[in-house]
């Protein structure tokens, strides 16, 4: 693979073609490709979702995954459909075969179905994609 140098904050970073910098608050963290699903949901058990959220988060760790940016909604203006959305957030993953590996674990179905499918009463993905 190629390699290159970035001077960043005064830093000299040595990185492969594949590799990109993120840089926050002057902090710079290198990760390499990945894969990541953006989601719309319309929550409306905010309770409910959140026993969700720390009933999957534990497995979404050992599979690599982790939320990148999570959002709620007061206003869509414009959407490709019909359904509401009021959260909005990205799920990052190593790769796609690892999220389709997660989305299919047990003990994330078992989480799935006690806490969100009566938590929400929408979902729409609004992007899977390499990263």
């Amino acid at each position: 693979m190629k390699q290159s140098s970035v001077l960043l904050c005064g830093s000299l970073l040595q990185k492969q073609e594949t590799d990109r910098v993120h840089v926050t608050n002057g902090r710079e963290k290198e990760y390499g490709m990945g894969y990541e699903r953006i989601m719309g949901l319309n929550v409306i058990d905010d309770t409910e979702y959140q026993k969700y959220r720390d009933a999957m988060i534990p497995i979404l760790t050992t599979y690599g995954g982790a939320f990148g940016f999570d959002f709620k909604v007061s206003e869509v203006l414009k959407s490709k459909t019909d359904d509401p959305i009021n959260r909005v957030f990205t799920i990052d993953f190593p790769d796609e075969a690892t999220m389709n590996a997660f989305f299919n674990d047990p003990g994330y179905l078992d989480a799935k179905a006690k806490h969100l499918d009566h938590s929400v009463n929408a979902r729409t993905i609004i992007s899977l994609h390499e990263k």
